[in-house]
């Protein structure tokens, strides 16, 4: 392995704190290097795990080196180069196979870079189910577990686990090549893509589970993915996508109390919320909605972008948003839709109003354990003063509930409300 500079040498606590941190911010980096330079997903999680072993062995006595990525992909490399001559002393092929895996010096910096977005479209190649591509993609690209995935799909584990081990085989059986598609392939391929980004960011602004509100570094992988795919494909889907992160990514300090605990939008201190996210954001509509087709993202981030506009929450132009609903509504139906259309009903029209909507969607069943759902209906049933009904959506909102912070929220709806009489 070629010689790097590296910072003085540390105590093995700060070295093994040092490398705690490059874990969770490049370790997805430098695996999707690695898959590039060895063709091969498992082969590449075993040389990422043998490069952080490395690590934890050599840096706290010799400190850590100044770029880390590139030493870990290094390491890496030459762990996977000896395993496989390992396996090869009776195969010559396999031998030479080791000799022309490429050297990471070989590579120009941008195609560095650019390996995670290489990774998502080969995650995303047509020749995958859905689910499939978004599950390898949250898995191989991200690091989400198994687990957080299999939640995200209502799935067991083992069946989500399995979907990737398949997926995996295709790619490697149906011999689908590591490279971002040609400029002709490239739309049919981006609705799978920016399926994919919004699922990341989702998991990062709101996780599923947790301790914790947010996972900011899910959310920021995210939107950094969108920035390169804007860069490849300026179309107004994908800027109407990083507009939509970035108008709600500039709310996240003010989400959130010091304690930890979920603070509702209308309650938020918008003197907190990140004005150049939101100005970034607002310019990036603004050239989505100037297109001809406007499409579901760049709908959604616009009505992200009047709640950014509003100065407080009295201001908030609910007509616009109802009228933004009714567009996405017709353009891409679905229950979640039409819930969040109810859901601004209730604050135009009022509370009976969109209780009426979200109990219409509730009997439809799509949304029986869709914890958010009841949420809502336990909101407009408290605020209309039926609170036995509050009380009971609540308790259904929180059975469905698996994040922290949002279970401690409906925790005190329930508390505030065990005073009251039922009615």
């Amino acid at each position: 392995m070629s010689e790097t500079p590296r910072h003085e040498a540390a105590d093995a606590g700060s070295a093994r704190a040092a490398i705690d941190a490059i874990y969770r911010s490049e370790s997805r980096r430098v695996f999707a290097t690695l898959v590039r330079l060895l063709g091969d997903f498992d082969a590449a999680e075993e040389a990422l795990h043998e490069a952080f072993r490395a690590a934890l062995e050599q840096w706290p006595r010799d400190g850590v080196p100044a770029n880390p990525r590139a030493w870990l992909v290094s390491a890496g490399r030459f762990r996977a180069i000896d395993r496989i001559r390992r396996d090869a002393r009776v195969d010559a092929l396999d031998d030479k196979t080791a000799e022309n895996i490429p050297a990471p010096e070989a590579a120009e910096t941008e195609d560095i870079e650019d390996d995670r977005l290489r990774l998502i479209f080969t995650c995303c190649h047509p020749a995958l189910a859905p689910d499939a591509q978004v599950a390898l993609t949250l898995r191989e690209v991200c690091g989400l577990t198994t687990e957080e995935i299999a939640r995200a799909f209502l799935t067991a584990p083992p069946t989500l686990a399995q979907r990737i081990v398949r997926a995996k085989n295709k790619i490697r059986d149906a011999k689908i090549p590591y490279q971002v598609p040609a400029p002709g392939e490239l739309p049919q391929r981006l609705d799978s893509v920016l399926r994919v980004i919004y699922l990341v960011f989702n998991e990062g602004y709101a996780a599923s589970s947790g301790d914790t509100l947010t996972r900011h570094d899910l959310s920021g992988e995210a939107i950094r993915l969108a920035r390169l795919v804007v860069e490849l494909l300026p179309e107004p889907e994908v800027m109407g996508l990083l507009a939509l992160m970035l108008l709600h990514e500039s709310r996240r300090t003010a989400r959130v109390q010091p304690s930890g605990d979920l603070i509702l939008l209308e309650d938020q201190d918008r003197g907190l919320w990140n004005r150049a996210l939101i100005g970034e954001g607002v310019a990036l509509v603004e050239r989505a909605l100037a297109a001809r087709q406007v499409g579901p993202y760049a709908l959604q981030a616009a009505i992200s972008a009047v709640h950014a506009e509003a100065p407080d929450a009295a201001a908030t132009d609910w007509a616009q948003i109802v009228g933004l609903y009714d567009v996405l509504a017709r353009l891409e139906p679905s229950p979640v839709v039409a819930l969040n259309r109810a859901v601004a009903v209730a604050m135009r029209d009022g509370p009976a109003a969109g209780l009426a909507l979200i109990e219409a969607i509730l009997a439809g069943g799509e949304l029986a354990d869709y914890r958010l759902a009841h949420a809502a209906r336990a909101d407009l049933c408290r605020r209309l003063g039926r609170t036995a009904e509050a009380r009971a959506s609540y308790r259904r909102a929180l059975e469905l509930t698996q994040q922290a912070p949002e279970r401690r929220f409906l925790e005190r709806r329930l508390a505030e409300l065990a005073g009251r009489p039922a009615q």
